[in-house]
């Protein structure tokens, strides 16, 4: 990779976890009844968003949605089965319990992202509609049905956020 396409994955990869942490930052911000501190961190997280995507498409890392699906399948995969897989060994060496548990949801919810872009790959020119519901507690997507409880942490179904369309 040349110097200018490092540079440019460095800025992208620095914009998308700056975008993150300002809307946990916005959240707490929020949560403490500071809103226009929460407003604030959450312009600065759109503004970054912003950078970010510029950084992606002067990178040419956005293609056609067959090959962003495609992308992303492989990238869940690789994320389910090697990195996190890795990140468990160590949780367990060091005696970690709650970086272990963060690791091994974040696994199994990694998993079920991959199998999520497989199945829309498969069905890729079909107009399916559906409704997906996401776990606020470790991130698990449930795609149509809400479940009872979420098969990965058992939290209850009202932790779980709508997406529709």
């Amino acid at each position: 990779m040349d110097k200018i396409q490092e540079a440019l994955n460095q800025a992208y990869v620095g914009e998308a976890k700056a975008a993150l942490r300002l809307k946990v930052y916005a959240q707490k911000a929020e949560d403490e009844g500071y809103k226009q501190i929460a407003s604030l961190f959450r312009v600065i997280a759109f503004s970054e968003e912003i950078h970010g995507t510029r950084a992606l498409r002067v990178l040419r890392e956005v293609k056609s949605t067959e090959e962003n699906l495609a992308a992303s399948f492989e990238s869940e995969k690789k994320v389910a089965e090697v990195a996190y897989d890795q990140f468990i060994v160590l949780a367990e060496e060091a005696g970690d319990k709650a970086a272990l548990l963060h690791f091994s949801q974040s696994r199994d919810v990694e998993e079920t992202h991959a199998n999520l872009y497989k199945q829309a790959m498969a069905h890729f020119m079909e107009e399916r509609e559906t409704t997906y519901h996401v776990c606020k507690v470790c991130g698990y997507v449930a795609d149509g049905a809400l479940p009872d409880k979420c098969p990965v942490c058992g939290a209850k179904k009202e932790q779980f956020v709508d997406f529709d369309k």
